[in-house]
């Protein structure tokens, strides 16, 4: 392969044990378009793409291609059976100092008990890919590496072979002209068992007067159909260039993209110290500043949204103290703006013991009492009884592991799913002692607004 390749004893050792191998070669990339070099894949590697981009703009993936994907159709198990699997890559892994650490990007269903019929039947409990060819920008920084996993003993003609796609690629995204799309044009919007949800939102607020309860998040969906079919990377353009402040993400499978533009950390591990946010209780923008800020102390001072904020606050506290030291926690919230909503907002950080890996805080956090409710198993099971839709990867962790222990995963909310000419969009609240039907109706079309807009939809207001 005209390079020098080296592994540790404990590396080579589970590598005699299997003859897996796992090579990865990484070049400086000059500038590059991250959405051109997405695009320039089309062609190849329709279906094996994903694109992700953190809040804070310093890092962008975008994977084409697969060198291998991990799939669990399990439970509870699936979060230890990725990470397994994950190890044993890793250990085959075979690279040099300079070049970047290979990354495993992908995503978890909400809930693997509430499989039903629905648009999600192509997306398992779990799925992960490797990419075969992985562009990174980091502080400013662009790269392209190739990863090859395979038990073959030609890998070095595998290896070259890869080179000169990589550089096909390459030329295609700095050369070819990309074409900004027009946003689609939707011809209907079709509200999805509006009245079930109505019906579930009074059942459940009943329940929790009760005392059943304390808060549970009940979701809906809406239906976008479109004049013709909608190309992934026009979706991605223009959520990532209308929701500026959140996380950005696109996962295509068997013809559909799941993507989305989230405000909403899970969690963060970068260099042994972990991060999350606390993000529940929201409320609209103001026409103006004036008004923006009076709706902002409105939200800081309405009890609901406080008590729900306070129970995600809880709750992630509790995991970070199972999984970490020296834990920062501030004493309040403070607000997040992005466009179309504000929220509660508090951040939390700590040390990640030895031996934690990613997937076992995705699993211990999954899901918060932002997305799930008060106590998780029984709001888990009124939400698969009254809601009687299966949210799929919405509301659910997506995100990134890398060979060396970092990664994050986001909450998938404001999301949708595209396939074709149609597009399939969720959103939801939490539900408490005095929850209103009519005005939780209300605030979903908050949330479904962003990825609305982003695909050309239209509403009142």
């Amino acid at each position: 392969m005209n390079r020098k390749l080296t592994a540790s004893h404990d590396n080579q050792v589970e590598i005699n044990k299997s003859d897996l191998r796992f090579f990865t070669e990484t070049i400086d990339a000059g500038r590059i378009s991250p959405l051109a070099f997405f695009e320039a894949g089309n062609s190849c590697y329709i279906d094996e793409r994903f694109y992700w981009q953190n809040a804070d703009k310093t890092l962008t993936l975008v994977g084409l291609g697969h060198a291998t994907i991990l799939e669990s159709e399990s439970g509870k198990e699936r979060f230890e059976h990725i990470s397994k699997e994950w190890d044993i890559l890793r250990a085959a892994l075979i690279k040099e100092e300079k070049d970047m650490e290979p990354v495993l990007f992908g995503g978890f269903s909400f809930d693997p008990q509430s499989r039903k019929d629905s648009e999600w039947d192509a997306f398992p409990s779990a799925h992960f890919v490797v990419p075969s060819f992985q562009l990174t920008i980091k502080n400013g920084n662009t790269t392209i590496a190739i990863n090859l996993i395979t038990k073959n003993g030609g890998a070095v003609d595998e290896f070259e072979k890869l080179r000169e796609e990589r550089d096909r690629l390459i030329h295609i995204a700095q050369v070819d002209e990309f074409e900004l799309l027009a946003k689609p044009e939707v011809v209907s919007i079709e509200e999805r068992k509006k009245e079930q949800y109505l019906d579930a939102v009074q059942h459940v607020t009943e329940k929790i007067k009760d005392g059943d309860a304390k808060k549970v998040v009940i979701a809906r969906s809406i239906k976008l159909n479109f004049e013709e079919e909608v190309p992934t990377v026009t979706a991605l353009h223009h959520i990532s260039n209308e929701q500026q402040e959140s996380y950005h993400f696109g996962l295509e499978k068997n013809g559909q993209l799941f993507f989305g533009a989230t405000p909403e950390r899970l969690i963060e591990i970068s260099n042994g110290r972990a991060y999350s946010s606390c993000v529940a209780g929201s409320i609209k923008r103001g026409k103006s500043a004036m008004d923006d800020r009076k709706l902002g102390k409105e939200l800081m001072d309405d009890r609901k949204n406080r008590e729900e904020h306070q129970y995600v606050v809880n709750m992630i506290s509790q995991v970070f103290s199972k999984f970490c030291t020296d834990i920062s926690i501030p004493k309040k919230p403070k607000l997040m703006k992005i466009r179309d909503i504000q929220h509660l907002f508090t951040p939390l950080e700590g040390n990640v013991e030895q031996k934690t890996d990613i997937f076992s805080l995705v699993e211990a956090l999954h899901p918060t009492p932002a997305l799930g409710g008060v106590p998780t198993d029984v709001s888990m099971d009124m939400i698969r009884e009254q809601e009687q839709m299966d949210r799929g990867y919405y509301a659910a962790p997506i995100g990134w592991t890398d060979t060396a222990g970092n990664g994050e995963f986001a909450v998938a909310i404001r999301s949708a799913l595209l396939k074709g000419s149609h597009a399939y969009l969720y959103a939801g609240g939490g539900i408490v002692a005095d929850s209103e039907p009519e005005k939780e109706y209300d605030e979903t079309w908050v949330k479904f607004r962003p990825v609305m807009r982003a695909l050309g939809g239209k509403m009142n207001g």
